[in-house]
C-alpha cells in the first residue's frame, strides 16, 4: 500500500497521477497539482521539498509550461512524482501538502490554444448517416474511410467540468417552416469523446508523423462536446458546425498522461481501405486505447461508450491535422468525435441512443429525447492499468442552465 493510505486498487493511485490547476479556499492563487485517490497534492511545492530541478514548471497557474517542456521533462516530473508518492520516507514531508479533493476549486489545467474536432467512430457515423440519410446506398460518405474528418472549433469556449452549459440560441428550420426562426435550440445534446492535449509545439510548414505522436501528445481526458442538433441541421451546409458546436465544450479537471496508459494501447479496428502512406499505420505500434466511457443523465447510466471501436487514432488523427504544414501549438486541444460502440446502450449521444427522438429515454425523472434545462450529464471513464489495476479518468460534468 501506497505511503498515504490510498485504498488498494483505487484508480487514481500512483499508477495514475493526472494532473491539473487548484486553488485553496479563499485563495486566488492557482498551481499545479496531482490526484492522489481522493486528494490533491501540490505538485510545485512538492517538487521543491524535494528538490527538483522541474520545480518551477509545476508552480504554476496553468500546465502550459510543463507541456511545453516535451517528453523527456514529461518523464522525468512523472518519476519523481511517483517516487516521491510511494516511498515512505517521504510522507512527513509530502503530508501537508496533501488537500482534499473536496476542499479545492479545480480550474481549466490548460489554456487551450486551437480547438480541433473529429468525427472518428464509425458507428457513429454509420448511425447518423442511417438517420440523416435513410435511403442512402452507403450511409456513409465517400471519403469517410479515407482520411480523418474534422472541424476547426473556438477554443475560448473551452470550460471546465462542473461549469454551468447556457442553453445556445440561434437560427432554426425544419422541413415544414416555410422561413427560418430564432430562439432557444429545443434539440440540444451530448457527444462523449476524448480529448488529446498538444505539450510540445511543431514548426509550421512541417507534418508531424504517425511516429511522431507521442513527441507532441502529453495526454488526455474525457470532452462532451454539447451539440445544438436544431441549429446544426440548418447551418451546417456547405461547411459544416459552426454555432451548433461553438457555444461550449467541457472538459475534465484532470490530465491523465499517455505513460500512464501503457497498458491501455490496443490496436485499432480492421482497415478496410488502403490508407494514404501519411495516415498508413499498419507497421507501427498500437495507437488505439481501451478507454471505458460511461454517460449518466441525471446519475442514470445512459450509454457505455467503447473508445476501442473508434476507427481513426489520435496518432492518425495528428498527422492528417499537419499534414497540410499547419503547425501545433503548446495547448492545443483536439476531440475525438463521439464515441460509439455496436450496440445500442454504446451509443455516445442523444442523437442516437433516442434514434433521433422517435425512441425517448425512460428515466427516473422523466423521458427524455434531447436535454431539458436542468438536466446535468456526467462522463466518466476508466481503462487498464498495471498489475490489474483501473486508471481512472478525471469526469466530465455539466448542467444545462436555461439562457437569458
Amino acid at each position: 500500500m501506497p505511503p498515504f493510505d490510498i485504498p488498494e486498487g483505487d484508480p487514481f493511485g500512483p499508477h495514475n497521477l493526472p494532473y491539473g490547476v487548484f486553488s485553496l479556499p479563499g485563495s486566488a492563487d492557482r498551481t499545479v497539482g496531482v490526484r492522489l485517490g481522493d486528494q490533491v497534492l501540490d505538485a510545485g511545492a512538492a517538487a521543491q521539498a524535494l528538490g527538483s530541478p522541474h520545480a518551477a514548471l509545476l508552480a504554476r497557474p496553468t500546465l502550459n509550461p510543463l507541456l511545453a517542456a516535451g517528453r523527456t521533462t514529461w518523464s522525468e516530473v512523472r518519476r519523481t512524482l511517483t517516487d516521491a508518492v510511494t516511498d515512505p520516507a517521504h510522507r512527513t514531508t509530502l503530508e501537508p501538502l496533501l488537500h482534499p479533493l473536496p476542499s479545492v476549486a479545480l480550474h481549466l489545467p490548460f489554456e487551450v490554444a486551437d480547438y480541433v474536432d473529429f468525427y472518428s467512430s464509425e458507428h457513429h457515423a454509420r448511425n447518423a448517416g442511417s438517420i440523416f440519410r435513410p435511403d442512402a446506398g452507403d450511409t456513409l460518405l465517400p471519403n469517410w474511410k479515407h482520411l480523418p474528418i474534422g472541424y476547426h472549433g473556438r477554443a475560448g469556449t473551452v470550460v471546465v467540468s462542473g461549469t454551468d452549459v447556457v442553453r445556445p440560441s440561434g437560427q432554426r428550420k425544419t422541413p415544414a417552416d416555410p422561413a427560418p426562426v430564432f430562439g432557444p435550440s429545443a434539440r440540444l445534446d451530448i457527444e462523449a469523446e476524448v480529448g488529446f492535449v498538444v505539450g510540445a509545439p511543431s514548426r509550421h510548414g512541417h507534418p508531424v508523423a504517425l511516429a511522431d505522436f507521442r513527441e507532441h501528445v502529453f495526454g488526455l481526458c474525457l470532452l462532451n462536446d454539447w451539440s445544438a442538433r436544431d441549429i446544426q441541421a440548418w447551418e451546417y451546409v456547405p461547411l459544416g458546425p459552426f454555432l451548433a458546436k461553438s457555444f461550449a465544450t467541457s472538459v475534465s479537471a484532470w490530465i491523465t498522461p499517455l505513460e500512464a496508459l501503457e497498458e491501455a494501447r490496443v490496436a485499432p479496428p480492421r482497415r478496410t481501405h488502403p490508407l494514404l502512406p501519411y495516415l498508413d499505420d499498419s507497421a507501427t505500434e498500437p495507437a488505439g486505447y481501451d478507454l471505458r466511457i460511461s454517460v449518466a443523465l441525471n446519475g442514470q447510466v445512459v450509454a457505455e461508450p467503447p473508445f476501442s471501436t473508434m476507427y481513426w487514432t489520435a496518432a492518425q488523427q495528428l498527422a492528417h491535422l499537419t499534414v497540410n504544414g499547419a503547425s501545433l501549438r503548446t495547448g492545443d486541444l483536439y476531440g475525438s468525435g463521439t464515441v460509439s460502440g455496436p450496440a445500442e446502450h454504446q451509443r455516445g449521444s442523444l442523437l442516437e441512443l433516442t434514434w433521433n427522438g422517435r425512441d425517448p429515454l425512460d428515466l427516473p425523472g422523466g423521458k427524455r429525447t434531447f436535454l431539458e434545462d436542468g438536466d446535468e450529464v456526467t462522463l466518466s471513464a476508466w481503462a487498464p492499468g498495471p498489475d490489474g489495476l483501473r486508471v481512472g479518468l478525471g469526469e466530465v460534468r455539466g448542467r444545462v442552465v436555461a439562457g437569458s
